[in-house]
């Protein structure tokens, strides 16, 4: 999503279609703008944009946000670039509203095609190779998804547009191909604050009027908006924190750290292009772990421990802002290239602040994760465990899966270890200081490491490229982890299991949470309830603060019907919307023959839980529409 050239002839379609791209004269561009409509782009299937005819180069957005009608309405209006015999422009919009169209401020006839499962509509608005403008008038669906209406005494309202979402609230084009600017205005009740993936308040105006501006040209999935009842926390020079007042001390205590880990990330890779590095606080209800939306990460309150311990998901988010928001997949189908490389970035990161080993814990974990979904993905279709997909006709949430991350990430270690971490390192350095502001696809990743890093037939062959990256899988030369902490986990698991070592002997207090968290995990399914009984007797897991340690204790606690545990077990899902817990402990529920316990929950719960979540929840439980 990037300002530099890439590679010439590495991309598949020109913006254009002719080697000099270029706008029309009259075009409203600046340098930067120029610099986005003379990159090349793959096709993208998950977006109707015809961004070769024209397409968008920066956003005024206008809005105004009502809690009473869960709208926000107002009018996006676009500053374009056509090519020379454009006749229309086309948008994407999904349960919309659309309430008028100008083009260079005369009102026009548009039309709105027909809907498709998942994509939404195409809107279409005449335009020429003259027109400079174009300017929407809107108006979202109370059930707009994207968006979650949180109700209560402090209202609160969240975007989530990855992958495809943003169409429901803004009128866009919306592919991670297509990058624009932005600047926005938005009206919201007086006593909450607006923020945005932009410049952002750090106190509340008295008239409930804010003003953003993003100058960086970023792809629609990472339009961002949060409305509540939020307190700022500086926390270094170029970082901050946002949160409830309720949460805000914690949250001031836990990301402490935030300005060491950018400090460590700009060692790594280069400079830090956003200029601030704030996080956000959600509702407990947000569906991820984090959004790396620019500037203003989301985070779930579930990773506030009250030791520090979950930070790597701040280090994730924040490394998205070099890989994923500096340098973007050009389609879904390239997932990987955001997510695996933000992994390996990740865990560089966690390696510089807190040493080699925590980082190779946390690989450790991921390797059985990678692993075991491997192994189920399978079952079902090995075609989606290539690092390369093929999501036409399908929904893009289908390819977030462990393969984008950890095969992606184990790829890359494979690489570190093929030419030594030196040569690797500068090699990434360059790679996304030649990107920036721009977008990547696997084709033409593969073209640039061919020809800057596996430029000899030995180096190609001992990674072997097509197994990784279009086969099914993990190839035999995935790189080995080794966790020496780890392994005495697991030594002790095993001496537990057998009775050969007692639940007072095992150094619980001692253990750091990954190495809880392994230990719980890894518990056999048939562990008799007595066992957790005396587990949770000793060291009171059940009330645990740290949420990855009580998942994990949940999850066993199902398979094993340790019911002292349920109450916490309903009170966790039904306030936490976090998909990575809900979907495992809905489905263990259903494994073990608890499938009415988890529907009961459900029922409650669903109204808290975001739409990313409740649509895989309705499809795993069966409830298409939950009564």
């Amino acid at each position: 999503m990037n300002r530099t050239t890439i590679i010439a002839g590495v991309l598949s379609v020109a913006v254009w279609g002719c080697s000099d791209s270029s706008a029309p004269e009259n075009a409203p561009l600046n340098a930067k703008q120029q610099a986005i409509l003379e990159m090349k782009r793959a096709t993208d299937f998950h977006s109707y944009s015809q961004p070769d005819e024209a397409r968008v180069v920066h956003l005024n957005w206008d809005a105004a946000v009502d809690f009473d009608r869960r709208v926000i309405s107002g009018t996006a209006t676009y500053d374009i670039a056509c090519a020379a015999d454009a006749k229309r422009i086309v948008f994407d919009i999904n349960g919309l509203t659309i309430e008028s169209a100008h083009v260079d401020g005369a009102p026009v006839e548009f039309n709105i095609g027909p809907e498709q499962a998942f994509i939404g509509q195409p809107l279409s608005i005449p335009v020429t190779g003259e027109t400079k403008q174009v300017a929407i008038r809107y108006a979202t669906a109370p059930d707009a998804d994207a968006l979650l209406w949180v109700e209560g005494e402090s209202p609160f309202l969240f975007t989530q547009s990855q992958a495809i979402l943003a169409r429901t609230w803004v009128p866009c084009q919306d592919s991670p191909g297509i990058r624009f600017t932005y600047n926005a205005t938005v009206q919201v009740p007086n006593n909450l604050m607006a923020l945005m993936s932009a410049t952002n308040p750090t106190e509340k105006t008295a008239t409930g009027t804010y003003s953003f501006e993003m100058g960086q040209p970023i792809p629609s999935y990472l339009l961002a908006l949060a409305v509540g009842d939020v307190e700022f926390r500086e926390i270094g020079p170029h970082t901050g924190v946002y949160a409830v007042p309720e949460l805000i001390g914690a949250a001031e205590y836990e990301f402490a750290e935030m300005e060491d880990l950018l400090v460590a990330a700009e060692g790594l890779y280069g400079p830090y292009a956003w200029e601030r590095y704030d996080l956000l606080v959600l509702p407990p209800a947000f569906p991820f772990g984090g959004m790396e939306n620019p500037r203003l990460t989301f985070a779930t309150p579930t990773i506030i421990a009250g030791d520090r311990s979950l930070v790597s998901l701040v280090a994730h988010e924040l490394a998205h802002s070099w890989s994923g928001n500096l340098v973007t997949n050009a389609t879904w189908d390239d997932f990987w290239l955001n997510e695996g490389f933000t992994v390996y970035f990740e865990q560089r990161i966690m390696e510089a602040v807190y040493g080699a080993d925590i980082s190779e814990m946390l690989v450790t974990l991921s390797y059985q994760g990678l692993v075991d979904e491997v192994d189920a993905i399978m079952d079902l279709n090995p075609d989606d465990t290539h690092l390369k997909l093929h999501l036409k006709n399908r929904n893009p949430d289908d390819g977030m899966t462990a393969i984008a991350y950890d095969k992606g990430y184990f790829f890359l270690r494979l690489l570190e270890q093929t030419v030594g971490r030196e040569s690797w390192d500068e090699f990434l350095r360059a790679y996304f200081a030649r990107h920036s502001f721009s977008v990547m696809d696997t084709d033409a990743f593969i073209a640039y490491l061919k020809e800057e890093l596996l430029n000899t037939p030995e180096l190609l062959a001992s990674v072997n490229l097509d197994a990784w990256i279009f086969g099914a899988g993990l190839p035999e030369n995935c790189p080995k982890v080794r966790s020496q902490r780890i392994e005495r986990v697991d030594a002790l698991l095993a001496d537990w299991v057998s009775g050969a070592a007692s639940t007072e002997s095992l150094p619980w207090k001692e253990w750091v949470y990954q190495e809880r968290y392994r230990f719980l995990s890894n518990l056999p399914d048939d562990t008799p309830a007595e066992r957790l009984s005396e587990l949770d007797a000793a060291w009171n897991i059940t009330a645990t603060g740290n949420n990855e340690v009580l998942f994990a204790w949940l999850e066993q606690g199902i398979r094993s019907r340790h019911t002292p545990c349920y109450d916490r077990l309903r009170g966790f899902l039904e306030v936490v919307g976090r998909r990575k817990f809900l979907t495992p402990l809905y489905r263990a529920m259903e494994e073990t023959g608890q499938g009415e316990l988890a529907r009961d929950i459900y029922r409650t719960a669903r109204p808290n839980y975001h739409s990313v979540a409740t649509g895989t929840m309705d499809e795993l439980l069966g409830l298409a529409e939950p009564s």
